[in-house]
């Protein structure tokens, strides 16, 4: 595993939920905003050292300022079963979304957190620019033939999900890239455990199964982009009839078996390209009245030459709130790295 290359310079910040539990987001890439709503299994830090999840943050970073986070219960947010719910998840999501500053930007569902992406782009239309669907279902209830499936698969979390070998892990592993190197497999089954614990695990997928937003399909009125690969064991066929339900959404088929494309099949190309296209019409410069009167003034200090703490002390602020502004206007910007502080203040000089 010693190939695996290290982390990039992402930001990690946390925020509070309106019942006080601590919820962990991170920021990264260049480009216009991109929000990934969290799937079934996160880890800010210890995907960005995944080889199953390594070529998702870097590719997508090379295309949009990538925004994700860890749900309650996963990850670096606060390990809290009490309320996994939708609504739950929706109102921690828009919690994420003011903490992150974020006006109007793009939505990626992926998995599990497609059907909370969906009510997010219901409820808030203006401001979804564009909606992407990976590998989503808008229901995830067993049907009657596979509850006795399901009930074998939450035993095996509970009996197996902390065990140090991973022999019932590797069930879930198998389904989600059945053709996965040993190495991609080992670090699956290590995600896993090091996400979440057994009680979270079991509480999480009850309340995934007891989700459905088919009724808000028809209502979704942003663009919509359905990815979905044709032999995904996971969610088999949703992806057309997410297509099918959407209006106007366009589906786009994958090759592949894996619910998790990897990084060196056909399909990851396709996915890429895809995504890139649809998001190119996001890459026109945002014009600098969509910033704030305090954000166009501290570009304007930073244009004299004055450093964070200097313009702190001309506004009388703190110079974590004259940061908090700076990345906002990054963000707003699709701006990143160490050129940005000088090519924001070159747009509100133009």
């Amino acid at each position: 595993m010693s190939d695996v290359r290290p982390s990039v310079n992402q930001e990690v910040r946390f925020c509070r939920a309106d019942d006080g539990v601590r919820l962990a987001w991170a920021r990264h890439g260049s480009g216009p905003p991109l929000l990934i709503v969290s799937c079934w299994l996160s880890h800010l830090q210890h995907d960005w050292q995944s080889p199953v999840w390594r070529h998702f943050l870097d590719d997508l970073g090379d295309i949009a300022t990538v925004v994700r986070y860890d749900e309650r219960g996963f990850g670096l947010s606060d390990w809290s079963s009490d309320d996994l719910s939708l609504e739950r998840r929706l109102a921690d999501l828009e919690t994420l979304v003011e903490a992150a500053g974020l006006s109007r930007f793009s939505v990626l569902g992926m998995s599990g957190g497609a059907p909370v992406a969906l009510a997010y782009a219901h409820r808030h239309p203006e401001r979804v620019n564009r909606l992407v669907l990976y590998g989503a279902m808008a229901a995830g209830g067993p049907t009657a033939e596979e509850s006795e499936e399901e009930t074998a698969f939450l035993a095996m979390i509970r009996a197996g999900w902390a065990r140090p070998d991973p022999l019932f892990r590797r069930v879930f592993t198998n389904m989600f890239i059945p053709d996965a190197t040993e190495q991609q497999m080992q670090w699956m089954d290590e995600l896993q455990r090091t996400s979440t614990n057994a009680d979270i695990a079991v509480c999480s997928r009850e309340a995934r199964h007891r989700t459905d937003v088919t009724r808000l399909l028809p209502e979704i009125a942003v663009p919509t982009l359905v990815l979905h690969a044709d032999d995904d064991r996971v969610v088999p066929e949703s992806g057309v009839q997410l297509a099918a339900s959407i209006p106007d959404a366009r589906l786009v088929m994958l090759r592949s078996r894996n619910h998790i494309l990897l990084s060196d099949e056909p399909a990851w190309d396709v996915f890429r390209r895809e995504v890139a296209d649809f998001l190119e019409p996001e890459r026109v410069a945002v014009p600098i009245d969509h910033l704030s009167g305090r954000e166009r003034e501290i570009l304007l200090l930073a244009a004299e030459g004055l450093d964070n703490t200097a313009i702190a002390d001309r506004l009388t602020l703190s110079v974590r709130t004259v940061e908090r502004h700076f990345q906002n206007v990054y963000l707003k910007l699709g701006l990143s790295g160490r050129t940005a502080r000088a090519a924001a203040v070159a747009r509100v000089l133009a």
